[in-house]
């Protein structure tokens, strides 16, 4: 048997295929997608899923001319496959590798970079605008999951895109929804046969005659109309995009291949919004997946052969297990408390609590201004809510933190997993701006705690305060410290030296303290005595301690996890600024620049924010300082 994957040059290659190559090669691609996220990890389901819709949309449509949206990008590896990335499959989330989501830099089948879902309409329905600007005829295809459709933004965008009429098809990749043989029959026979070209000049040759007969013909048509509606509407679950001004078509069997080419096909060739709703098996082709598709979303390295897991970073729990498991010990404790999250209760830790508080849980979907506003709610019954969602999806809902919640001081905690550098997912899911989007809100207090110990008082401290509070903590686990001693909340605004020196001070937040302390051990081997402090607090600022410093050392480091712009560093700048004090500041942090993907230790070493980097930063500027003064 020829392998088909590896002699694949471009997507253009699948119209040479008969069916049962075609069958083929979606056992190669499954094949190839499992042994590679088996090693890099990644997101398996998704992709194993939509293998015979990939196959299906690439035979059909004509990349990169025409163009395809993927929404999120956790469904995209066979694209990837399939349009010239093999050779580089191995290398995929790692650092200078592949990417785990569609990157116009990378491909120019690629048509859209994604990462944040829901986003996949409203690009799509973009491009097809500027088509019929430019007078093109390519055809757009957005492909998004049953997930992404439960935000806001997707039907804003189905709402446009039903007023403005464009060519766009939408695929609705739903598999959650199981099709009982009959109506799944029923319906694959429906969307076949309503989107062939006999049907539909059948359908408009008719409202062409009805509409000429007089005095009644017009009402005639409508009726028509709304009993193919009533008829679709019976039989198929498509009455809402029929209302949102879209042909509906399905749901379809995903992985139907002749079905799914047959009906591409002819959607290919009507015109305005179209719909074709496809029921897919998140996992397909692999057992564990299958049985287990929350497991398999996003998956560390694994056994492919019995679908095990590789062991993680042995010792210490994570920082999200340790959110989860203060949240549920609070909560035994005071009944105000409510936890809230965006689709991810794996994710951020409260499978535990939703089995444990059940009342007092709440999964919004995919929805994050939705849940902050919600929370937002809850707290005007006089609740402590706390908002588990990562970093990087709270800039979702920046007017919401800002409108809803700080401008009434409402008491709403938010707890930003996945703070920092987070690796393999690269730019999309980094959480480097939260420092610098959320400390200048009025009335919220945002602290970055070090180390376990510290995010459990953070916790406390949050649930205590009479306002909107925020903390964010790191992607993995923590230092392994003993949690079992009662936890006290500490002082708004106050922060701790953790190292004596007289030389040069790091004033640091978050895991980059411990940078800062394993530093000072690199530079005392150099003579060099570095003072490090934690500040806690990005705001308010510890101004008093942080002032005592400047005045006692020659040079000061300020060191952040968090993009440079605005954030820590430049509040350390402001405050001595506001205080009439010139002393030279080196900021440590992430540079204006989007990070790639990577593990976090290769990132950290090649931004030069890990122990080593500091440390040199440390020994270069002292050097230039001495070899100034002797010139």
């Amino acid at each position: 048997m020829s392998d088909l994957l590896a002699n694949l040059k471009s997507p253009a290659d699948l119209n040479d295929m008969n069916l049962a190559q075609l069958e083929q090669l979606a056992a190669e691609l499954r094949e190839k997608i499992i042994s590679t996220v088996a090693q890099n990890g990644g997101h398996l389901g998704s992709s194993l899923g939509v293998v015979e819709l990939t196959l299906a949309i690439h035979k059909v449509f004509n990349s990169p001319e025409d163009r395809i949206v993927w929404d999120v990008g956790h469904q995209a590896y066979g694209h990837k496959l399939l349009t010239g990335r093999l050779d580089k499959f191995s290398t995929l989330r790692q650092l200078d590798g592949v990417s785990g989501f569609p990157k116009r830099a990378e491909s120019e089948h690629d048509a859209f970079d994604v990462g944040h879902a829901s986003t996949s309409i409203s690009a799509a329905l973009g491009m097809s605008a500027g088509i019929d600007i430019q007078q093109g005829d390519e055809r757009v295809v957005a492909v998004i999951g049953d997930g992404s459709l439960t935000a806001g933004m997707a039907f804003e965008a189905l709402n446009h895109a039903g007023h403005l009429k464009k060519n766009l098809i939408v695929i609705l990749n739903d598999n959650e929804m199981s099709i009982s043989p009959n109506v799944g029959a029923l319906s694959s026979f429906l969307s076949r046969k309503m989107t062939s070209d006999l049907f539909l000049r059948f359908k408009k040759e008719t409202e062409n005659i009805l509409n000429y007969v007089p005095g009644f013909g017009k009402d005639l048509v409508n009726i028509a109309k709304r009993a193919e509606e009533s008829f679709k509407g019976f039989m198929t679950p498509g009455m809402l995009f029929e209302a949102f001004g879209f042909d509906y078509f399905g749901p379809l069997d995903g992985h139907n291949l002749p079905e799914m080419i047959e009906t591409l096909g002819n959607l290919r060739n009507i015109r305005g919004p179209v719909l074709l709703h496809v029921a897919t098996c998140k996992g397909k082709g692999y057992a564990p997946a299958e049985e287990e598709p929350a497991k398999f979303h996003g998956v560390g390295p694994f056994d492919p052969e019995t679908g095990q897991v590789v062991a993680g970073k042995p010792g210490a729990i994570s920082y999200t297990g340790v959110f989860g498991q203060t949240l549920i010990e609070m909560a035994e404790q005071d009944e105000r408390i409510v936890a809230i999250t965006a689709a991810m209760p794996a994710g951020t830790g409260l499978c535990d609590f939703a089995e444990a508080f059940p009342e007092r849980f709440f999964d919004v979907g995919i929805a994050e201004q939705h849940a902050v506003t919600f929370a937002a709610g809850l707290a005007c019954r006089g609740l402590r809510p706390v908002v588990a969602i990562y970093s990087t999806f709270v800039q979702r809902a920046y007017d919401n933190v800002l409108h809803d919640v700080c401008l009434q001081n409402l008491p709403v905690s938010f707890a930003l997993d996945r703070g920092g550098l987070v690796g393999a997912d690269g730019p999309t899911h980094h959480g480097v701006f939260d420092l610098s989007y959320l400390r200048h809100i009025p009335n919220l207090v945002l602290m970055v705690p070090r180390n376990e110990l510290e995010l459990k008082r953070a916790m406390k401290t949050a649930l205590e305060h009479e306002g909107p509070f925020a903390y964010r903590y790191p992607r993995g686990n923590g230092e392994g410290l003993s949690l079992a001693q009662p936890v006290e909340p500490v002082s708004i605004g106050k922060g701790e030296i953790v190292r004596e020196g007289k030389d040069v001070a790091i004033i640091a937040v978050g895991n980059m303290v411990g940078e800062a302390l394993r530093a000072a051990d690199i530079l005392a081997e150099q003579g060099i005595d570095l003072l490090v402090a934690d500040a806690r607090f990005v705001k308010p600022l510890d101004s008093e301690m942080i002032l005592d410093i400047a005045g006692r050392v020659p040079l000061l480091l300020t060191a952040e996890e968090n993009a440079l712009a605005g954030g820590f560093g430049s509040a350390v700048l402001e405050l001595l600024a506001d205080n009439g004090i010139a002393l030279p500041v080196l900021r440590v942090g992430i540079p204006d620049q989007f990070v790639e993907q990577g593990t976090q230790a290769e990132l950290r070493k090649l931004l030069g924010i890990d122990a080593a980097g500091i440390a040199e930063r440390i020994s270069t500027a002292l050097a230039q300082d001495k070899a100034s003064s002797q010139d």
